[in-house]
């Protein structure tokens, strides 16, 4: 299948300041893509770009076979874009909101009677259909803001854009839009998500790209990124000083990669995660084990991906 979504060289600034720095993406149909990078690094003006909301200064982009700027019509016919906060009539109930929006759609009464009805069942919201959305929880709420965005005939939404769709939902809530996009990406729809959360990106999506000051600075599976940026690590704690000494005194010389404190006695070691090495670390450190008191081992998560990747990366914009 060609890809959902192509870009090469996205350029844009606002005056004197360049939000995206010739970006380049592509993104498998059918598939969860995260972009991530801390605040300003461009990953809402990314989905502006995609979306066809703003036109980029340079470069090209293709949305389900379309150009942004030459096709945006058929762009926006082909895409659905979920922003920051759950866009819902508090006025009206679940059901409510979804049949206006099925007749903006341009549905028949009855046709969206029926669509805002199976959408319900399939965001779990239909025992909630007859109550009004100021009563809903934030999860809630956002289930019916994706259901809004698929409310067009089954299939017609090939790409679906999420920016930060999680910010300020307690972990329930969140947990609960995680399965609603697992199940919208095990449909065929494709899901192109930012967001702040490390382990939302390392659960929900098969490739990601970290940005950073608009450029792009790694992209890869998350198991590929920690791999490659990340370790993981063995924390140890000395009994006493004299311990410290003499843990210290064994850590290979020429390793940069371990960590030592001396005020608190610990160090760290890094290690392939697996029980032979950690074994091996432990028997080497500590031959005749009097010296460590307790040890944890620190497995490579994204987080340790994106402060590796995005120290010293000033943000330039939104």
């Amino acid at each position: 299948m060609p890809p959902a979504i192509e870009a090469t060289g996205l350029t844009k600034s606002y005056r004197d300041v360049r939000v995206l720095d010739a970006l380049d993406l592509h993104v498998t149909s059918g598939t969860v893509f995260a972009l991530l990078g801390p605040n300003g690094a461009g990953k809402t003006t990314a989905v502006r770009i995609l979306a066809t909301l703003t036109p980029p200064d340079a470069g090209h982009a293709r949305v389900a076979g379309h150009d942004v700027v030459g096709a945006r019509s058929r762009v926006r016919r082909a895409i659905s874009l979920t922003g920051q906060f759950a866009a819902v009539d508090e006025a009206q109930t679940g059901a409510e909101n979804l049949w206006t929006v099925a007749r903006l759609s341009g549905l028949s009464r009855p046709a969206a009677t029926r669509r805002a009805a199976e959408l319900l069942e399939r965001f779990d919201l239909t025992e909630a259909g007859d109550r009004l959305t100021r009563t809903y929880s934030g999860g809630m709420r956002r289930r019916l803001d994706l259901a809004a965005g698929l409310v067009r005939d089954p299939g017609a939404t090939r790409v679906m854009f999420l920016d930060e769709p999680t910010t300020g939902l307690d972990p329930r809530s969140r947990q609960e839009l995680w399965q609603a996009v697992k199940e919208l990406s095990d449909s065929g729809t494709t899901v192109f998500l930012t967001t702040q959360y490390l382990e939302e990106a390392d659960r929900l999506a098969d490739r990601i790209t970290v940005l950073g000051k608009g450029r792009a600075l790694a992209e890869g599976t998350p198991t590929e990124l920690k791999a490659r940026y990340a370790a993981h690590r063995l924390d140890l704690v000395a009994y006493d000083h004299e311990s410290y000494l003499r843990l210290t005194a064994r850590l290979p010389l020429t390793d940069p990669a371990a960590t030592r404190d001396p005020g608190t006695r610990a160090l760290g070691v890094p290690t392939d995660g697996g029980a032979a090495h950690v074994r091996a670390l432990l028997d080497d450190l500590d031959p005749e084990r009097r010296d460590i008191a307790r040890f944890t081992l620190h497995s490579a998560t994204l987080d340790d991906v994106f402060m590796t990747l995005t120290a010293d990366k000033e943000p330039s914009h939104v």
